[in-house]
């Protein structure tokens, strides 16, 4: 199998992770600024076998798209013509911020590491990741 990669895309920088081959797991990887992004992409794809991408898809309470929707469009559509081959795949992050300070807060880390936000950005991303996992899996 080959790995998934997840992006939780924002307008300065795109905290990214990543499953295991065997598709358990998800880890975060890096955070890397925006407009480097298909620099890093082309580099990691180049020396791994990747293939699918979890883009977030950033929502409201009331389920509607957030500002930055458009932006995300834009870069899924640059994704696809640069990459046909990857399937690309959308996934609720309502919370996902949220829920990856209190991840890493729930790690024991200390305070200046839980106030850097590109760890913050890759923990968000890999939740994104793995519960698109978790709702394929319940879905099969």
């Amino acid at each position: 199998m080959a790995r998934i990669l997840g992006i939780d895309y924002g307008t300065k920088k795109i905290g990214i992770a990543v499953t295991d081959p065997l598709q358990i797991i998800a880890s975060p990887l890096d955070t890397v600024p925006t407009l480097s992004i298909f620099e890093f992409l082309e580099n990691y794809l180049s020396q791994e076998d990747v293939e699918a991408m979890v883009v977030g898809e950033p929502m409201h309470i009331d389920g509607n798209p957030t500002a930055i929707e458009p932006q995300i469009i834009g870069f899924i559509r640059k994704i696809q013509k640069k990459y046909p081959d990857l399937n690309i795949y959308r996934q609720d992050e309502r919370y996902s911020t949220v829920d990856a300070k209190q991840a890493i807060l729930d790690s024991g880390a200390k305070k200046k590491k839980r106030r850097d936000k590109n760890l913050v950005d890759r923990v968000s991303a890999a939740l994104i990741l793995q519960a698109f996992m978790e709702t394929n899996r319940n879905s099969q």
